[in-house]
């Protein structure tokens, strides 16, 4: 591959491997929306990123999803890293998909909770990985989907220890929350 994949590329890449029309909409709706909403932040809190690579990155993060067949959730990451990296995909983009769970994941954090994932650290290491994991973090693709405010998501990943809720303090002290008003309006999908 050289060069970054279009936005129709990439959808391309989504209906190829999407199980059902359903399944497509869902999960290629939720990645325009984390792309929308990455872009917006950046455009809110301009720092040296490769906007581009964001746009990419959010496209292609949850691709995963579509080859978790009967497959714990958490290896959506993980599924898609493999699916992108087997088509030859460069890493730089692949880590998108394995790299955007929760506020990262640790080595430790894999063995000491016995997840269903390969030993490894699963935490953004670049400032687009970094944004694509934190726009993520605003939508879900629960069944209706829905927009999560900054306080809720908070509440959320203070179960999993006081150490990611400190880092996504963090996230938002660099990045601010979202204005999920709009696209709430535009898709219809409510706020928690």
């Amino acid at each position: 591959m050289s060069g970054l994949p279009t936005d129709d590329e990439i959808e391309a890449l989504h209906r190829r491997y999407a199980p059902s029309e359903a399944d497509f909409a869902l999960v290629h709706t939720h990645c325009r929306i984390v792309r929308d909403l990455a872009l917006g932040l950046l455009a809110e809190h301009p720092r040296p990123v490769d906007a581009e690579l964001v746009r990419v990155g959010a496209l292609v993060h949850d691709l995963g999803v579509y080859r978790l067949g009967g497959a714990p959730y958490l290896r959506h990451g993980v599924e898609g890293y493999a699916l992108l990296r087997g088509l030859g995909w460069p890493e730089r983009i692949a880590r998108f998909c394995s790299h955007h769970t929760g506020v990262g994941l640790t080595r430790a954090d894999v063995v000491d909770r016995r997840l269903p994932l390969p030993v490894d650290d699963y935490l953004a290491e670049t400032p687009e990985e970094e944004l694509v994991m934190y726009a993520d973090k605003f939508h879900s693709k629960l069944d209706p989907p829905v927009f999560v405010s900054a306080g809720t998501y908070r509440t959320i990943v203070a179960g999993f220890g006081p150490d990611k809720a400190d880092r996504f303090d963090a996230l938002r002290r660099a990045y601010g929350d979202p204005d999920l008003g709009p696209l709430s309006a535009a898709t219809g999908h409510p706020i928690t």
